[in-house]
């Protein structure tokens, strides 16, 4: 295994880690992200349901605000865990929060719950993003 696989599966890990402790009694979709800054520090983030649906925080959100709020800016590449055999694509608006944070070329890794991972670039995951 390669240092880039090494880094993919420690991500993972920390994905997994995180979608354990994610709340969601509502749909028991439970989904993990970890991310990687370009201070090299690795932030997660779980999802958060909400009885009142649109206030729930999907885990990409959640992993973007842990890592501002541990004075990173950069998102140099995110994995999302998926807690079945489908990959779990962001959605819409999590593609706008990572953009904000990212390039068109940033990593964004999606993994099934067995571990296969399917890899796409930004601007191929939201090619018509708002930008500056």
């Amino acid at each position: 295994m390669n240092k880039q696989q090494t880094d993919l599966q420690s991500l993972f890990n920390a994905a997994l880690d995180v979608q354990a402790k994610a709340h969601a009694p509502y749909s028991d979709y439970r989904v993990g992200s970890a991310l990687v800054a370009e201070n090299g520090n690795t932030y997660t983030g779980c999802n958060v349901e909400n009885v009142s649906f649109p206030l729930g925080q999907c885990a990409e959100g959640n992993a973007l605000a842990a890592m501002v709020a541990g004075g990173a800016r950069q998102v140099k590449e995110i994995l999302i865990a998926s807690p079945n055999e489908h990959f779990c694509s962001p959605c819409g608006g999590c593609r706008q929060r990572i953009f904000e944070f990212a390039s068109k070329d940033t990593l964004v890794h999606m993994a099934t719950s067995e571990g296969e991972i399917k890899t796409l670039s930004m601007n191929e995951i939201l090619p018509f993003a708002f930008d500056q």
